[in-house]
């Protein structure tokens, strides 16, 4: 059967529009519309829908076809002729996509879909030269299941500054099963989609999303919103544009129907590609729960790593005897709940990562908050040993490792400046006059007061002496020097 399946597309492949348009009839769809869009639904025709019935009209077409060629072919005067086989243009569909790829003569040479000039500025490589492919970054908020279009140049058809290339395709029963099936994120927005992602035609390295200038997207016969400018409040900087997929879904025709989509963009020298694919979109919450189940370290290789940092170097006239970690995310200033860091970051700081997760999803910069290094989501680790210290302290926000591993909670300083036990100095029997009966009496000095106070106190005193009548003699203190003692 599948091999049947092959033959009749080859054959499909190659018949003209009258043919094309004969078979179509036969089965009682429509025949109107351009080549490209006759040979999408015979093709659909032959994949899903291919009865013995359907496959001997194909066949007879087929042999109609090329039985008057070789007559004519049999002429005097020379003809060019073509073998059927030389004809026959090879139709698969690639890991359950249903975009058309062809492959000609050339072995390993991808070719866009649906003919090369049919997606008119969907860049057609040239015969016999293969070009490594484009690849775009992995999104850790966007699960792959299905590539439709791989990255694609988008070729400029003249020298006009604003371009359009349109791309034609349809989706397979199994892929609108997903979307129909999939739940909602938001009212309108199913988790399962179809995404156009955008970037530059750079095949050094994966590439970032990226839009050309004055980009707009139309599918079908709808223009699909594309994400603004984040406002700037800098005088002289441009504003920033978030290069994100764009959802087509909801534009879309979720049935065997092909669906058009034009994307308009500015010819201002740079080159791009586009790329089509069936994603998953995933939750912060959902990036969190699979943090929690394999991104866990455990606390003996974390209070390794403490004594890592702690170790003497030989090298180094300075010792470190320990280093503290504050319990207080330093992106929201509130105590940790799930502390994280970068398995690439060379401090032991956390931040949580509910936070995190959540920020990165509304604007995705996957940025240490300690260090302000890239801290992507499969570089995260959750520290084990920090979890475990922020269930057994619970009256501190700040801890101290030891160079054995060890921790020890450190006290805030309003804590300890409000202790019971204040320091008081206690100026000695021989530093104090005698009191009554003659008995030495001790100054006693409280260490707390701030110099402030002690000094309006001395300028009232000073103010009361101005008061009296006649010169007073000035305060001296009877105790000496050596003499002081303090408790």
């Amino acid at each position: 059967m599948a091999a049947e399946l092959v033959e009749a597309k080859n054959m499909v492949m190659s018949f003209r529009v009258s043919d094309l348009q004969m078979l179509l009839g036969f089965v009682g769809r429509s025949k109107s519309g351009l080549k490209h869009e006759l040979v999408t639904r015979a093709l659909q025709l032959v994949q899903f829908d291919c009865s013995p019935e359907v496959f001997k009209k194909i066949k007879e077409l087929y042999e109609t076809r090329y039985a008057k060629k070789s007559s004519e072919a049999a002429q005097p005067q020379p003809q060019q002729h073509r073998s059927p086989e030389a004809l026959s243009i090879h139709f698969a569909y690639e890991r359950g996509s249903s975009v058309a790829r062809t492959s000609l003569s050339t072995p390993n040479i991808d070719y866009p879909a649906l003919y090369g000039k049919y997606l008119n500025g969907l860049g057609r490589l040239p015969p016999k030269v293969v070009k490594p492919e484009v690849r775009l970054v992995k999104l850790p908020f966007y699960t792959t299941l299905d590539e439709l279009l791989k990255p694609t140049e988008l070729v400029p058809q003249n020298n006009e500054k604003l371009q359009e290339s349109p791309c034609i395709f349809a989706l397979t029963p199994r892929q609108v099963e997903l979307i129909r099936n999939s739940r909602e994120l938001q009212p309108g927005v199913k988790s399962v989609q179809v995404v156009l992602r955008i970037c530059y035609t750079d095949t050094s390295a994966p590439q970032e999303d990226q839009y050309p200038p004055n980009i707009a997207v139309k599918v079908n016969h709808s223009y699909c919103s594309v994400p603004g400018y984040y406002p700037s409040n800098k005088p002289g900087v441009e504003p920033k544009r978030p290069c994100r997929p764009i959802n087509l879904t909801h534009l879309m025709y979720l049935s065997a129907a092909t669906n058009r989509i034009t994307v308009t963009w500015g010819n201002y020298g740079k080159s791009y590609s586009v790329g089509l694919y069936l994603v998953r979109q995933m939750t912060s919450a959902e990036l969190l729960q699979r943090l929690k189940t394999i991104g866990i370290k455990h606390p003996e290789l974390c209070k390794a790593l403490v004594k890592e940092k702690l170790r003497l170097d030989p090298d180094s006239e300075i010792a470190t005897t320990g280093v503290r970690v504050s319990l207080i995310c330093p992106l929201v200033k509130m105590r940790l709940s799930v502390p994280c860091r970068a398995e690439t970051c060379a401090h032991l700081q956390c931040f949580d990562a509910v936070f995190y997760l959540q920020m990165n999803e509304k604007k995705p910069t996957w940025m240490c908050p300690v260090c302000d290094k890239p801290a992507p989501y499969d570089q995260l680790i959750i520290d084990g040993l920090l979890s475990k210290i922020l269930t057994e302290c619970e009256d501190a926000d700040e801890i101290e490792y030891l160079v054995d591993g060890s921790w020890c909670p450190i006290r805030a300083e309003k804590e300890r400046s409000c202790s019971p036990q204040c320091p008081i100095l206690v100026l000695g029997p021989s530093c104090a006059g005698n009191g009554e009966n003659g008995k030495a009496t001790a100054d006693v000095v409280d260490l707390t007061l701030d110099s402030s106070s002690s000094e309006e106190e001395e300028e009232e005193d000073e103010e009361e002496d101005d008061d009296d009548d006649g010169p007073q003699p000035k305060r001296r203190c009877s105790y000496e020097k050596g003499l002081v003692s303090a408790c």
